[in-house]
């Protein structure tokens, strides 16, 4: 059995209004709930996904030596109108560069997706997720 990661942590500290000062490992960023002085958390959210997703798919593919020479990843959510105002579907669409076989991005996509994407498989299963690609040779 493989060995589990240590547990993520992360830290909020209220600075105003609806702003906290957050860090996590190395990283530190703005969280707003308003979204005015940084990310809400529902756009982390969605930037979590769109970027495990990204990554994931990144990888699979130089893994498999495709000549990928660029990733535009973009994210479209629906959410409920009346709180929790949780998202209800994604539309994720990657935008790839490069001479890289059709079925070798839609495999990639797939593998984040079903197995991958922890950001992904973290969130509820009643969420739909839709994908589609572009590819610019």
């Amino acid at each position: 059995m493989a060995e589990s990661k240590p547990p993520l942590t992360a830290e909020l500290v209220w600075s105003e209004e609806l702003q906290f000062d957050a860090t996590s490992g190395d990283a530190a960023l703005v969280v707003d709930g308003d979204g005015k002085a940084g990310a809400s958390p529902m756009q982390l959210v969605a930037v979590g996904v769109a970027g495990c997703m990204a990554a994931d798919v990144v990888s699979i593919l130089q893994k498999g030596r495709h000549p990928m020479t660029g990733l535009r990843t973009t994210l479209s959510a629906a959410r409920l109108p009346e709180p929790p105002r949780r998202f209800v579907s994604l539309d994720l669409h990657f935008h790839l560069t490069g001479a890289v076989p059709e079925d070798a991005i839609a495999r990639a996509i797939n593998l984040s997706r079903d197995k991958y994407c922890s950001a992904w498989n973290s969130l509820r299963e009643d969420i739909a997720l839709t994908t589609s690609f572009t590819v610019i040779p």
